[in-house]
C-alpha cells in the first residue's frame, strides 16, 4: 500500500514539474484500451461483410471513419478485395462500332428507374464457367433483374432483362457496353418492344458503365469460393442470397444505407410531399 502512495505521488510531482495535469499520464494507457475494444467492434462487422472498407465500417458503427481507419491501420486489419473482369470474347475483339450512342453520359439521373445499367460477369466452377448478368439501377444502386447461365449469350441477357420487367417499371433509358450479346436483334427487339431507349458505352471504354464494373470488383469476394456449393442449383441459391443482401443489408458508400433502405425513403417522401401538394389544393 505504502509503495502505490509514492507512486502516486510520484506521479502527481511529474506532472506538476511537467506543468501538465496529472490525468495526462494516463491518456496513452487509455487510449491504448480503448482502441483495444474498438478493434472487436471493427472485426465484427468485418466479419459480418467481408468486403467492408473503412467508410462503410465507419456508417455500420456510427463512428468517426478517420478513427475506423486509424485503428484499422495500428492493428493490420485489411478487408480482402478481388477484382475481376470477364473474359475476352473471340467475336467481340474485332467487332464493328455500333452506331448506338451512349445516351447517359452527360444525363443528370435523378429518379427511380430513369436508367438501369447491365453486364455479366464470369465465376469458376469446378473447371467450368457460370455466368451471371445483372441489372442495376443506376439511381439507386439497387439491382432489379438477374440471370444465371452456363453461356454468355443472348438467352442470358434477355433473361436478366426479363426478370427486371417481370417486378419493376421499364426504365427510360437501358445501358450496357457493346457485348454482340447487347448488339443482338433479340435483345434490341426486346428493348425496343418494352419502350426503352438503349444506350451503350463506346468500345473499349469500361469506365463509361462504371456501375456495373464496381457492383462486380466486390461481389465474388462477398459470395465466397463457388465451389464451396456441392451443385450448381446451391451455387445459384447463394447467388440469390448474396444479391439480396447486397440490396437489403449492405451499406453502400454512396447512399449511406443498403440500396432498398434508400429506395423506401425516397418513397415515404415522395407520399409526403403528393398528400401535402393534395392538402393545399
Amino acid at each position: 500500500m505504502a509503495d502505490l502512495v509514492k507512486k502516486e505521488e510520484s506521479k502527481t510531482n511529474l506532472a506538476k514539474n511537467l506543468g501538465i495535469s496529472r490525468s495526462s499520464l494516463y491518456y496513452k494507457s487509455i487510449l491504448k484500451e480503448k482502441d483495444k475494444i474498438f478493434k472487436e467492434e471493427i472485426i465484427q462487422v468485418m466479419t459480418n461483410n467481408k468486403a467492408y472498407g473503412h467508410k462503410r465500417i465507419a456508417y455500420a458503427l456510427g463512428r468517426n471513419k478517420k478513427k475506423v481507419l486509424r485503428v484499422m491501420k495500428k492493428f493490420g486489419l485489411k478487408p480482402q478485395r478481388m477484382r475481376s473482369k470477364k473474359p475476352s470474347k473471340k467475336d467481340d475483339l474485332n467487332q464493328e462500332p455500333t452506331s448506338i450512342p451512349n445516351l447517359i453520359k452527360d444525363l443528370e439521373i435523378e429518379r427511380i428507374n430513369q436508367v438501369w445499367a447491365t453486364d455479366f460477369t464470369y465465376l469458376i466452377y469446378f473447371g467450368r464457367f457460370i455466368y451471371l448478368a445483372t441489372i442495376i439501377d443506376i439511381f439507386t444502386r439497387r439491382i432489379v433483374g438477374w440471370e444465371v447461365s452456363v453461356r454468355h449469350d443472348v438467352e442470358l441477357v434477355k433473361g436478366a432483362l426479363i426478370n427486371a420487367l417481370a417486378n419493376n417499371p421499364a426504365p427510360d433509358i437501358i445501358h450496357s457496353d457493346q457485348g454482340s450479346e447487347y448488339r443482338s436483334n433479340d435483345f434490341l427487339n426486346l428493348v425496343k418492344s418494352s419502350s426503352i431507349d438503349i444506350s451503350m458505352s463506346k468500345k473499349s471504354s469500361p469506365w463509361e458503365n462504371g456501375y456495373k464494373e464496381s457492383f462486380y470488383s466486390e461481389f465474388k469476394l462477398e459470395l465466397g469460393h463457388p465451389q464451396c456449393h456441392p451443385n450448381l442449383g446451391e451455387l445459384v441459391e447463394a447467388i440469390s442470397q448474396q444479391i439480396h443482401y447486397y440490396n437489403y443489408e449492405r451499406i453502400h458508400t454512396a447512399l449511406r444505407c443498403p440500396p432498398m433502405i434508400f429506395e423506401q425513403k425516397l418513397k415515404v417522401e415522395k407520399t409526403k410531399i403528393l398528400n401535402w401538394e393534395i392538402s393545399i389544393q
